[in-house]
């Protein structure tokens, strides 16, 4: 146990003297251009913390979900060798999950990125669910 107390004190001794050693010997600047984001010579306009739809996450979720199915088969595809029908067959399934899933979404129309708003003559909003119209 002592050896894991010694390591944890070193740690935080290292980390101690860093942030000591840079706040002593770093530069400090009050100029008020400092403070201002700089980007590849090009002025920023707005501010950096721009809003998101729940959607955008939705499909950076769905791309990693699907881009680690791309890393497993990759693994799979280097050992197919050594692991034989039975490997095959694990792969498959997995594969086939990941497929049902895919259809899924895109039945529930998850992976739309555009939602079209259809409108009547009448003015009247229509809301599209499934293959029907209701009103």
């Amino acid at each position: 146990m002592w050896p894991l107390l010694l390591y944890f004190a070193l740690v935080l001794l290292l980390v101690s003297g860093m942030l000591l050693v840079s706040y002593v010997l770093g530069e400090r600047h009050r100029e008020r251009a400092t403070g201002v984001p700089y980007e590849a010579g090009i002025e920023s306009e707005g501010s950096a913390r721009v809003r998101r739809t729940a959607k955008f996450y939705m499909i950076a979720m769905f791309f990693v979900v699907f881009d680690l199915e791309a890393v497993f088969l990759f693994s799979w595809a280097v050992a197919a060798r050594e692991l034989g029908w039975t490997g095959f067959c694990e792969a498959a399934i997995f594969t086939v999950i990941l497929l049902a899933a895919l259809l899924y979404l895109a039945r529930v129309r998850a992976l739309n990125w555009l939602e079209r708003k259809i409108t009547s003559t009448t003015g009247v909003r229509d809301a599209v669910v499934g293959n029907q119209t209701a009103r």
